[in-house]
């Protein structure tokens, strides 16, 4: 379970990026209560997910995650340049994050 509240988390996080970048400096009241709720959310099931992983996993994969999803949704939503070079970043986070499942499931881990 604490890999669905580590996903959920990770949904939350993209929000989170794509609101705060629409609020346009937190003058626009939609994205600056979106942003708000998507903060909350995310620290909410964030913290569900650290009951029974490790804070070093737990942080890192809803990070990288986030990253992943907003820069995706960035150039989805916004525009933004999707480059080689950052293909190439996303395979890097995705086997980091990947990777540290699978160590989870090596050393008996929850899942």
């Amino acid at each position: 379970m604490a890999w669905i509240y580590l996903l959920i988390a990770s949904v939350f996080e993209i929000v989170f990026a794509l609101a705060t970048n629409a609020t346009h400096g937190f003058t626009v009241l939609g994205p600056s209560l979106l942003t708000a709720a998507a903060a909350a959310g995310g620290i909410f099931f964030l913290s569900l997910a650290l009951k029974s992983l490790d804070v070093g996993v737990g942080y890192t994969v809803w990070t990288g995650i986030g990253s992943v999803g907003t820069v995706l949704f960035g150039a989805i939503v916004f525009g933004e340049a999707f480059t080689p070079a950052k293909v190439v970043a996303f395979v890097l986070i995705i086997g980091g994050v990947l990777g540290l499942k699978l160590a989870d499931k090596l050393t008996g881990a929850p899942a």
